[in-house]
């Protein structure tokens, strides 16, 4: 299991729910945390829970969806002279959800595409060069389950994007000590989720978190949260590396 103690990590949507709960996780494991969300009040209650853990940490903000806000993001990133050696691409946008759904209207496509694949995608192309160079680095994309649902087109398309996407990039990274994998956490009872999803955020943990701590062989991998819940990170972390194991 890889050591992360002071490790540096950036945690997109980190104001609440799943984001709220890698960052709370991984600031436990000992690493220090750059916090992503909206707007710098909402990541007050995140930050104080990672200062318990006797960390550091920085917020940042933009909207996802606002491609140059993005980039501005990781260039103030960037001058905070830090090495980030860990991303959880955790951030999600739900634009709408429609009964209707021969009548989706295009900005629920292209909002979805901005905010749910070119953003993350953007964090991948950053921050990989850097870690490649370093020899080391996790990226972990969070990615849906949705399926036959045409009523919300724009989040299951733009999510499907990015699944492609991080698996095509993680093909080139063999060798380099440097993975980038999917995680799943399935329907969840989070601000996206609404209350009558059938899991709870926490039962996500530690599949969230698992290719953070997991050898490089483990790339390219399209990983079910559930599947570990309310397992110790060491068994889950055996168990991801024998099914692995088995599977190539």
């Amino acid at each position: 299991m890889n050591n992360l103690k002071d490790k540096w990590v950036l945690v997109t949507g980190a104001s609440r729910g799943l984001g709220q709960l890698i960052a709370a996780f991984m600031a436990e494991q000992g690493c220090h945390m750059i916090l992503h969300g909206r707007n710098l009040k909402n990541l007050e209650q995140t930050a104080e829970m990672v200062k318990k853990h006797n960390v550091k940490v920085h917020m940042v903000t933009c909207e996802l969806s606002d491609l140059h806000a993005v980039d501005g993001m990781l260039q103030a990133i960037d001058t905070l002279g830090v090495d980030v050696e860990l991303v959880f691409n955790n951030a999600g946008f739900q634009i709408g959800y429609h009964e209707d759904y021969y009548k989706t209207p295009d900005d629920d496509f292209l909002i979805s595409y901005k905010a749910n694949t070119v953003a993350p995608i953007k964090i991948c192309y950053h921050f990989l060069p850097k870690m490649i160079e370093k020899g080391f680095g996790r990226i972990i994309n969070t990615t849906s389950d949705i399926a036959n649902e045409p009523q919300q087109a724009g989040y299951s398309a733009s999510k499907a994007a990015l699944d492609k996407l991080t698996v095509d990039l993680a093909g080139k990274l063999t060798g380099t000590g440097v993975t980038l994998n999917l995680v799943n956490p399935s329907w969840c009872q989070t601000d996206l989720g609404g209350p009558h999803a059938p899991n709870t955020p926490e039962s996500a943990l530690p599949g969230l978190v698992l290719p953070a701590f997991s050898s490089d062989k483990v790339n390219g991998l399209l990983i079910n949260a559930q599947d570990f819940r309310n397992r110790r990170l060491s068994d889950a972390l055996l168990m991801l590396e024998n099914l692995h194991c088995y599977c190539t």
